[in-house]
């Protein structure tokens, strides 16, 4: 049966990320190698990847290469670094499994569609920097030892995550915008 991944922030030919982020590879090919290398390792042909942007800093032709030799069906999401991608193209993506909500991003959020009701969010962009809040979790390539990550991998993260907190109700809490105390 098919599964679906996660990832976000390979930088597929971006040479300067290895020295950003400190990844242990000596040029942008090793880099792209190892990566494609780990992303077959775990994504059948058939399965899904949902890319949370940042996939390449390259153009429409280096992207389709790429493409070409990882196992499964894509998704992308624009992230700031995705100059392959139409300026519209989407750069958020949300599904129902098995009753639990799920909103992917290439940008953490503060609230996202359902947050109030525990709903997850994945993002990337920040190359596991930032910690994640409540139901969240960096899916990015740096976060997660290069692997995207599956969504039973994602249902066991989730399940040592506190709760989003609630700032659709709270009556505790005033409006901060009117001055309230």
């Amino acid at each position: 049966m098919a599964e679906f991944f996660f990832t976000a922030d390979q930088h597929f030919a971006h040479e300067s990320i290895i020295t950003y982020c400190d990844r242990p590879f000596a040029n942008a090919q090793e880099m792209d190698e190892m990566l494609i290398l780990k992303h077959n390792e775990v994504v059948g042909q058939y399965d899904r990847v949902v890319h949370a942007g940042d996939f390449t800093f390259n153009d429409k032709e280096y992207a389709a290469r790429i493409i070409k030799r990882l196992n499964g069906i894509h998704t992308f999401l624009r992230g700031n670094h995705d100059r392959w991608l139409h300026r519209n193209h989407p750069t958020q993506w949300s599904k129902t499994f098995d009753k639990q909500h799920l909103v992917v991003c290439h940008y953490a959020m503060r609230v996202w569609n359902r947050s109030h009701f525990n709903s997850w969010q994945l993002y990337g962009h920040s190359h596991g920097r930032l910690p994640p809040e409540g139901k969240q979790w960096d899916v990015g390539v740096d976060n997660n030892n290069y692997y995207p990550v599956s969504f039973e991998q994602v249902k066991k993260i989730m399940a040592g995550r506190p709760d989003n907190f609630n700032y659709v109700y709270r009556p505790d809490f005033k409006n901060w915008v009117l001055g309230e105390k």
